[in-house]
This record gives C-alpha cells, sequence and structure tokens, in this order.
C-alpha cells in the first residue's frame, strides 16, 4: 500500500541507525510489527490469574 508520510529526517535517521534497517520502508514496517506484538503481548497479561490451568507436568511429560 503506498502512503505519503511527512516524518521527521533525524527521527528516521536515529531509527534506521537503531533498528539497523538499510530502508525507510523497512523502518516504518518493523515499527508497526513491534507495536503490533507489544500490544498483543500487553493483552494477554490481561488474563493473568484468570486461567486456570489444572496441569500436571509429569502426566504430560509422560514420567513416572
Amino acid at each position: 500500500m503506498r502512503t505519503t508520510l511527512d516524518l521527521p529526517e533525524a527521527l528516521m535517521a536515529d531509527a534506521m541507525k537503531a533498528s539497523h534497517q538499510r530502508t525507510k520502508t523497512a523502518v516504518i514496517v518493523t515499527a508497526l510489527e513491534d507495536l503490533v506484538r507489544k500490544n498483543r503481548v500487553r493483552n494477554l497479561r490481561n488474563f493473568r490469574g484468570k486461567v486456570d490451568l489444572d496441569i500436571d507436568l509429569n502426566t504430560l511429560r509422560k514420567r513416572r
């Protein structure tokens, strides 16, 4: 998808150095993927303590 963005040059240069990406597109894609991943992790944290897993690891791993 083509999109025109007006981004600060210094910020883009810093982002390219920090991410070791060679293109501006790669920097933006990497940043968006990271944002989505962090959001998913944050949403998973909402389930902490709410899911009761009654699992016996020895049985699961077929230990005696």
